[in-house]
């Protein structure tokens, strides 16, 4: 384990139109805004994404197993935000509700709001950390810097 302690910064409040790319919009605060390091929280409705929900086996490097939102759902969710090199990487978690129906997993692309969609970023303050990608999982992870 490792792990760093930071103060918060500023705190960005958001609200997505229906349509909106949620993903690449908070991208686009960050870059706007120079925020280095974040978490954020997400509620309200979203209608188009796609999302992985596990990898297929327990082998390295993973093959995840993909999930689409194709309608409106609630969404309820919490990620952060680390940079890659020039750019800043967001990482979501959320759960996708509709009627009796619930979806849960790693929103990665095509993250599109429904009717309204609010989202609460958290600048961390003080810390060192970045993302990078692992060799043997091929992904790119957080790294504590310091």
């Amino acid at each position: 384990m490792q792990y760093q302690t930071g103060k918060p910064g500023r705190i960005v409040v958001v609200r997505f139109s229906d349509g909106e790319d949620v993903l690449s919009g908070i991208s686009e605060i960050c870059r706007a805004e120079d925020i280095r390091a974040a978490c954020f929280n997400v509620v309200g409705g979203m209608k188009g994404g796609r999302f992985v929900v596990g990898p297929e086996t327990e082998e390295m490097p993973p093959v995840p197993v993909w999930r689409e939102l194709r309608e409106s759902h609630e969404a309820v969710g919490f990620g952060t935000i680390f940079w890659d090199k020039d750019q800043p990487k967001v990482h979501f978690h959320g759960a996708y509700g509709k009627r009796d129906s619930v979806k849960a997993g790693c929103m990665r692309d095509g993250s599109e709001a429904f009717l309204v969609l609010e989202v609460v970023i958290t600048e961390i303050l003080d810390v060192s950390i970045i993302r990078e990608l692992d060799p043997a999982s091929g992904m790119v992870l957080v790294k504590m810097n310091r």
